[in-house]
Protein backbone atom coordinates (compact mmCIF):
# COMPACT_ATOMS: atom_id res chain seq x y z
CA UNK A 1 0.00 0.00 0.00
CA UNK A 2 1.55 3.24 -1.19
CA UNK A 3 2.06 6.15 1.33
CA UNK A 4 -0.04 9.46 1.46
CA UNK A 5 2.47 12.35 0.39
CA UNK A 6 1.53 15.42 1.19
CA UNK A 7 4.61 18.22 -0.28
CA UNK A 8 4.81 21.02 1.98
CA UNK A 9 6.71 23.20 -0.52
CA UNK A 10 3.53 23.04 -2.94
CA UNK A 11 1.02 23.83 -0.30
CA UNK A 12 3.43 27.45 0.02
CA UNK A 13 3.69 27.82 -4.16
CA UNK A 14 7.56 26.84 -4.06
CA UNK A 15 9.10 24.67 -7.05
CA UNK A 16 8.84 21.16 -6.60
CA UNK A 17 12.12 19.10 -6.49
CA UNK A 18 12.56 16.59 -8.93
CA UNK A 19 13.97 14.69 -6.29
CA UNK A 20 11.47 13.93 -3.70
CA UNK A 21 12.63 14.31 0.38
CA UNK A 22 15.47 16.38 -1.06
CA UNK A 23 15.55 20.42 0.14
CA UNK A 24 12.43 20.22 0.69
CA UNK A 25 11.04 17.92 3.18
CA UNK A 26 7.96 15.50 2.93
CA UNK A 27 4.99 15.11 5.95
CA UNK A 28 4.16 11.00 4.71
CA UNK A 29 2.65 8.23 6.71
CA UNK A 30 4.02 5.10 5.61
CA UNK A 31 3.11 1.94 6.22
CA UNK A 32 5.48 0.26 9.04
CA UNK A 33 6.16 -2.33 6.57
CA UNK A 34 8.44 -0.20 4.07
CA UNK A 35 10.40 1.52 7.37
CA UNK A 36 13.26 0.00 9.38
CA UNK A 37 15.39 1.38 12.13
CA UNK A 38 18.73 2.44 11.47
CA UNK A 39 21.50 0.46 12.96
CA UNK A 40 23.91 3.24 14.42
CA UNK A 41 20.92 4.64 17.05
CA UNK A 42 22.43 4.39 20.21
CA UNK A 43 19.61 4.03 22.54
CA UNK A 44 19.52 0.52 24.46
CA UNK A 45 16.50 1.32 26.66
CA UNK A 46 13.24 1.76 25.06
CA UNK A 47 11.21 0.80 27.81
CA UNK A 48 9.14 -2.49 28.46
CA UNK A 49 6.46 -4.35 25.92
CA UNK A 50 4.22 -2.68 28.28
CA UNK A 51 5.25 0.52 28.23
CA UNK A 52 5.64 0.49 24.02
CA UNK A 53 1.81 -1.02 23.98
CA UNK A 54 0.92 2.17 25.39
CA UNK A 55 2.92 4.50 24.19
CA UNK A 56 1.39 3.00 20.56
CA UNK A 57 -2.34 3.69 21.78
CA UNK A 58 -1.42 7.35 22.24
CA UNK A 59 0.32 7.73 18.92
CA UNK A 60 -3.07 5.89 17.72
CA UNK A 61 -4.77 9.35 18.71
CA UNK A 62 -2.18 11.83 18.17
CA UNK A 63 1.49 11.55 17.16
CA UNK A 64 2.87 15.25 17.41
CA UNK A 65 6.46 14.34 16.23
CA UNK A 66 6.44 12.45 13.40
CA UNK A 67 9.59 10.70 12.80
CA UNK A 68 12.75 11.41 10.22
CA UNK A 69 13.23 8.73 7.54
CA UNK A 70 15.84 9.07 4.01
CA UNK A 71 15.40 7.08 1.52
CA UNK A 72 17.09 3.29 1.16
CA UNK A 73 19.37 4.62 -1.78
CA UNK A 74 20.61 7.96 -0.30
CA UNK A 75 21.25 5.76 2.91
CA UNK A 76 23.24 2.99 1.30
CA UNK A 77 25.21 5.45 -0.65
CA UNK A 78 26.81 6.27 3.08
CA UNK A 79 27.27 2.35 4.40
CA UNK A 80 26.64 -0.06 1.29
CA UNK A 81 27.66 -2.91 3.71
CA UNK A 82 24.23 -1.48 5.41
CA UNK A 83 22.15 -3.56 2.92
CA UNK A 84 21.53 -7.15 4.48
CA UNK A 85 20.26 -4.78 7.68
CA UNK A 86 18.16 -2.61 5.42
CA UNK A 87 16.68 -5.55 3.59
CA UNK A 88 13.19 -4.54 1.91
CA UNK A 89 12.57 -1.38 3.43
CA UNK A 90 12.27 1.44 1.29
CA UNK A 91 13.01 4.12 3.98
CA UNK A 92 15.58 3.96 6.66
CA UNK A 93 14.41 6.15 10.07
CA UNK A 94 17.45 8.46 11.55
CA UNK A 95 15.60 9.53 14.75
CA UNK A 96 11.91 8.25 15.88
CA UNK A 97 12.99 4.97 16.86
CA UNK A 98 10.64 4.41 19.93
CA UNK A 99 7.90 5.49 17.98
CA UNK A 100 8.18 3.21 15.35
CA UNK A 101 8.28 0.37 18.23
CA UNK A 102 5.28 1.56 20.12
CA UNK A 103 2.88 1.40 16.66
CA UNK A 104 4.44 -2.19 16.10
CA UNK A 105 3.41 -3.23 19.73
CA UNK A 106 -0.20 -1.47 19.51
CA UNK A 107 -0.52 -3.19 16.34
CA UNK A 108 -0.77 -0.18 14.31
CA UNK A 109 -0.14 -0.36 10.46
CA UNK A 110 0.77 3.51 9.76
CA UNK A 111 3.25 6.30 11.16
CA UNK A 112 3.57 9.70 10.43
CA UNK A 113 7.38 10.86 8.80
CA UNK A 114 9.30 13.13 7.65
CA UNK A 115 11.57 12.75 4.57
CA UNK A 116 14.04 14.69 4.39
CA UNK A 117 17.04 13.37 2.11
CA UNK A 118 19.39 16.22 3.57
CA UNK A 119 19.79 14.27 6.67
CA UNK A 120 21.73 11.89 4.80
CA UNK A 121 24.38 13.83 3.00
CA UNK A 122 26.72 12.88 4.88
CA UNK A 123 27.38 10.51 7.53
CA UNK A 124 28.69 13.01 10.27
CA UNK A 125 24.91 14.72 8.95
CA UNK A 126 22.66 11.40 9.32
CA UNK A 127 24.76 10.18 12.63
CA UNK A 128 24.23 13.90 14.15
CA UNK A 129 20.38 13.86 13.61
CA UNK A 130 20.47 10.86 15.67
CA UNK A 131 22.67 11.94 18.75
CA UNK A 132 20.38 15.38 18.51
CA UNK A 133 17.22 14.05 18.91
CA UNK A 134 19.09 11.72 22.09
CA UNK A 135 20.89 14.27 23.73
CA UNK A 136 17.42 16.56 23.78
CA UNK A 137 15.98 13.93 26.15
CA UNK A 138 15.06 14.87 29.43
CA UNK A 139 16.18 11.17 30.57
CA UNK A 140 19.61 11.17 28.82
CA UNK A 141 21.30 7.85 28.96
CA UNK A 142 25.18 8.56 29.34
CA UNK A 143 26.07 5.66 28.26
CA UNK A 144 24.16 5.73 24.91
CA UNK A 145 25.56 9.26 24.58
CA UNK A 146 28.80 7.51 24.94
CA UNK A 147 27.72 5.18 22.36
CA UNK A 148 26.84 7.66 20.05
CA UNK A 149 30.44 9.27 20.12
CA UNK A 150 32.25 6.33 19.65
CA UNK A 151 30.02 5.60 16.83
CA UNK A 152 30.76 8.67 15.22
CA UNK A 153 34.68 8.37 16.02
CA UNK A 154 34.46 4.87 14.19
CA UNK A 155 32.31 5.95 11.31
CA UNK A 156 34.25 9.63 10.74
CA UNK A 157 37.69 8.41 11.16
CA UNK A 158 38.81 9.61 14.29
CA UNK A 159 38.28 11.82 17.32
CA UNK A 160 39.93 15.24 15.65
CA UNK A 161 36.83 14.50 13.37
CA UNK A 162 34.04 14.11 15.50
CA UNK A 163 35.71 17.04 18.01
CA UNK A 164 35.90 19.60 14.67
CA UNK A 165 32.45 18.56 14.01
CA UNK A 166 31.24 19.53 17.44
CA UNK A 167 33.55 22.18 18.12
CA UNK A 168 35.00 20.62 21.27
CA UNK A 169 38.49 19.12 22.02
CA UNK A 170 39.57 15.79 21.37
CA UNK A 171 39.78 15.62 25.47
CA UNK A 172 35.68 16.31 25.50
CA UNK A 173 35.41 13.61 23.09
CA UNK A 174 37.68 11.08 25.00
CA UNK A 175 35.84 11.52 28.13
CA UNK A 176 32.54 10.66 26.79
CA UNK A 177 33.57 7.71 25.33
CA UNK A 178 35.62 6.72 28.64
CA UNK A 179 32.57 5.12 30.15
CA UNK A 180 32.31 2.61 27.27
CA UNK A 181 35.58 0.90 29.61
CA UNK A 182 33.51 -0.02 32.17
CA UNK A 183 31.82 -3.45 32.59
CA UNK A 184 28.64 -3.84 31.96
CA UNK A 185 27.57 -4.55 34.64
CA UNK A 186 28.33 -0.95 36.08
CA UNK A 187 27.37 0.62 32.71
CA UNK A 188 23.99 -0.77 33.94
CA UNK A 189 24.12 0.85 36.94
CA UNK A 190 25.54 4.18 35.24
CA UNK A 191 22.85 4.48 33.25
CA UNK A 192 19.95 3.49 35.88
CA UNK A 193 21.85 6.42 37.58
CA UNK A 194 22.83 4.42 40.93
CA UNK A 195 26.76 5.09 40.19
CA UNK A 196 27.13 8.78 39.74
CA UNK A 197 28.94 9.74 36.07
CA UNK A 198 31.86 11.06 37.82
CA UNK A 199 32.92 8.53 40.40
CA UNK A 200 32.22 5.97 36.53
CA UNK A 201 34.87 8.01 35.06
CA UNK A 202 37.65 7.43 37.69
CA UNK A 203 36.83 3.69 38.19
CA UNK A 204 36.66 3.43 33.87
CA UNK A 205 40.41 4.49 34.52
CA UNK A 206 41.24 1.03 36.26
CA UNK A 207 41.72 -2.57 34.93
CA UNK A 208 38.44 -4.39 34.18
CA UNK A 209 39.53 -7.11 37.43
CA UNK A 210 39.42 -4.33 39.65
CA UNK A 211 36.48 -1.96 39.44
CA UNK A 212 34.33 -4.02 40.64
CA UNK A 213 35.93 -3.91 43.98
CA UNK A 214 36.75 -0.30 43.67
CA UNK A 215 32.91 0.11 43.09
CA UNK A 216 31.80 -2.02 46.07
CA UNK A 217 34.86 0.22 48.32
CA UNK A 218 33.16 3.74 46.78
CA UNK A 219 29.51 2.55 47.88
CA UNK A 220 30.69 1.05 51.13
CA UNK A 221 32.50 4.44 52.07
CA UNK A 222 28.99 6.74 50.89
CA UNK A 223 27.14 4.15 53.55
CA UNK A 224 29.36 5.48 56.17
CA UNK A 225 27.94 8.04 58.86
CA UNK A 226 29.50 11.03 58.69
CA UNK A 227 31.02 12.11 61.50
CA UNK A 228 29.11 15.01 63.28
CA UNK A 229 30.06 18.33 62.70
CA UNK A 230 31.87 19.31 66.02
CA UNK A 231 30.62 23.03 67.04
CA UNK A 232 33.07 25.06 68.11
CA UNK A 233 32.18 27.44 70.82
CA UNK A 234 32.97 30.84 70.27
CA UNK A 235 34.82 32.31 73.39
CA UNK A 236 33.44 35.14 75.29
CA UNK A 237 34.27 38.56 73.63
CA UNK A 238 36.57 40.59 76.08
CA UNK A 239 34.51 43.72 76.70
CA UNK A 240 36.80 46.32 75.01
CA UNK A 241 37.41 49.94 75.68
CA UNK A 242 34.55 51.12 74.06
CA UNK A 243 31.84 48.89 75.50
CA UNK A 244 28.72 50.26 77.11
CA UNK A 245 29.36 49.69 80.90
CA UNK A 246 28.12 51.46 84.11
CA UNK A 247 30.73 54.53 84.52
CA UNK A 248 32.46 53.98 88.47
CA UNK A 249 31.08 56.87 90.75
CA UNK A 250 33.68 57.95 93.22
CA UNK A 251 31.94 58.77 96.71
CA UNK A 252 34.89 60.65 98.43
CA UNK A 253 37.81 59.24 100.40
CA UNK A 254 37.15 55.65 101.98
CA UNK A 255 36.66 56.09 105.57
CA UNK A 256 39.84 53.75 107.52
CA UNK A 257 36.95 51.29 108.72
CA UNK A 258 36.27 50.15 105.04
CA UNK A 259 39.88 49.07 104.70
CA UNK A 260 41.17 47.96 100.88
CA UNK A 261 39.16 47.99 98.01
CA UNK A 262 38.42 44.05 98.02
CA UNK A 263 38.50 42.21 94.66
CA UNK A 264 35.58 41.97 92.56
CA UNK A 265 34.31 38.69 90.94
CA UNK A 266 36.56 37.08 88.92
CA UNK A 267 36.78 37.46 85.06
CA UNK A 268 36.25 34.55 82.16
CA UNK A 269 40.21 33.82 81.10
CA UNK A 270 40.83 35.49 78.46
CA UNK A 271 38.92 38.42 79.10
CA UNK A 272 41.00 41.94 79.08
CA UNK A 273 41.90 42.79 82.78
CA UNK A 274 41.72 46.31 83.25
CA UNK A 275 41.88 48.42 86.93
CA UNK A 276 39.21 47.36 89.58
CA UNK A 277 37.34 50.41 90.54
CA UNK A 278 35.30 50.19 94.00
CA UNK A 279 32.04 48.77 93.21
CA UNK A 280 29.04 51.41 92.14
CA UNK A 281 26.85 52.76 95.21
CA UNK A 282 23.31 53.42 94.65
CA UNK A 283 23.19 57.39 93.37
CA UNK A 284 21.99 59.14 96.76
CA UNK A 285 22.30 62.48 98.07
CA UNK A 286 23.75 63.68 101.31
CA UNK A 287 21.38 65.13 103.84
CA UNK A 288 21.11 68.58 103.28
CA UNK A 289 20.50 71.23 105.96
CA UNK A 290 16.73 72.13 106.96
CA UNK A 291 15.84 74.61 104.64
CA UNK A 292 12.30 75.98 104.26
CA UNK A 293 12.89 75.36 100.46
CA UNK A 294 12.62 72.00 101.19
CA UNK A 295 9.17 72.13 100.90
CA UNK A 296 9.30 73.49 97.75
CA UNK A 297 8.28 70.91 94.84
CA UNK A 298 10.72 68.23 93.54
CA UNK A 299 13.01 69.75 90.53
CA UNK A 300 11.42 69.49 87.43
CA UNK A 301 14.63 67.83 85.28
CA UNK A 302 16.98 64.81 86.65
CA UNK A 303 19.84 65.76 87.27
CA UNK A 304 23.09 63.69 87.60
CA UNK A 305 26.39 64.74 89.68
CA UNK A 306 29.21 65.52 86.96
CA UNK A 307 31.91 66.01 89.41
CA UNK A 308 34.64 68.88 90.24
CA UNK A 309 32.45 70.10 93.61
CA UNK A 310 33.31 69.29 97.00
CA UNK A 311 31.02 67.27 99.00
CA UNK A 312 30.25 65.79 102.09
CA UNK A 313 31.64 62.50 103.06
CA UNK A 314 29.53 59.95 104.32
CA UNK A 315 32.31 59.68 107.06
CA UNK A 316 31.82 63.29 108.33
CA UNK A 317 31.57 66.71 108.04
CA UNK A 318 34.78 67.22 106.48
CA UNK A 319 34.99 67.69 103.18
CA UNK A 320 36.98 66.50 99.84
CA UNK A 321 37.95 67.41 97.00
CA UNK A 322 36.61 64.87 94.35
CA UNK A 323 38.42 63.99 91.25
CA UNK A 324 35.91 64.19 87.63
CA UNK A 325 34.97 61.81 86.08
CA UNK A 326 34.74 60.78 82.97
CA UNK A 327 31.64 62.18 81.56
CA UNK A 328 29.04 59.94 80.33
CA UNK A 329 25.80 59.97 78.15
CA UNK A 330 23.97 59.88 81.25
CA UNK A 331 25.79 63.33 82.83
CA UNK A 332 24.03 66.43 81.90
CA UNK A 333 25.27 70.43 82.71
CA UNK A 334 23.90 72.13 85.93
CA UNK A 335 20.63 73.77 84.92
CA UNK A 336 21.24 77.36 84.66
CA UNK A 337 18.04 77.77 83.30
CA UNK A 338 16.15 76.82 86.67
CA UNK A 339 18.00 78.96 89.52
CA UNK A 340 15.49 77.20 92.30
CA UNK A 341 17.10 74.20 91.43
CA UNK A 342 20.38 75.28 91.02
CA UNK A 343 20.51 76.37 94.33
CA UNK A 344 19.07 73.31 95.58
CA UNK A 345 21.64 71.45 93.68
CA UNK A 346 24.36 73.79 95.50
CA UNK A 347 22.87 73.69 99.06
CA UNK A 348 22.20 70.02 98.49
CA UNK A 349 26.03 69.54 97.73
CA UNK A 350 28.65 72.27 99.37
CA UNK A 351 29.11 72.76 103.07
CA UNK A 352 28.04 74.99 105.41
CA UNK A 353 31.85 77.12 105.05
CA UNK A 354 31.68 76.76 101.28
CA UNK A 355 27.89 77.89 100.93
CA UNK A 356 28.88 81.19 103.07
CA UNK A 357 31.90 82.07 100.78
CA UNK A 358 29.31 81.18 97.48
CA UNK A 359 26.63 83.93 99.00
CA UNK A 360 29.44 86.33 99.80
CA UNK A 361 30.69 86.09 96.02
CA UNK A 362 27.18 86.14 95.09
CA UNK A 363 26.26 89.06 96.95
CA UNK A 364 29.52 90.56 95.30
CA UNK A 365 28.56 90.09 92.07
CA UNK A 366 25.03 91.83 92.49
CA UNK A 367 26.48 94.64 94.65
CA UNK A 368 24.76 94.39 97.83
CA UNK A 369 27.53 94.04 100.36
CA UNK A 370 28.31 91.69 103.04
CA UNK A 371 25.77 89.94 105.03
CA UNK A 372 26.11 91.72 107.79
CA UNK A 373 26.05 95.15 106.17
CA UNK A 374 22.14 94.44 104.59
CA UNK A 375 21.20 92.51 107.96
CA UNK A 376 19.29 95.02 109.99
Amino acid sequence: MAGRRTKLASLAGQKVDEVPGQSDPLLLTLPLATLVPTRFNPRRNFGTEDDLKAFGLVLKHRQLQPAVIVSRTAYLKLWPDEEPNVGNAQYVIANGERRYRGSLAAGLTTLNVVHNEDVAKTRADFLDAILSENNDRKDLDPIEQALGIETMVAELGGADQVAQHYGKTKGWVSQQRKLLKLTPELQDLVSTREMPVRVARDIAGLPAGEQAAAWAAETARRQEPKPAAQRRTKPAAAPGRKAVEAEPVYRGKPTDAAGPPQPTDRRPVGEVPHVQLPAPVAETRPVAVPDPREQEPAPKTPWVYSGGLSRTSPAGPESAPVPAAEPSARVRQLPTHDWEQLADIVIAELPEEALHSLTEKLLEAVGAGAPGEWSG
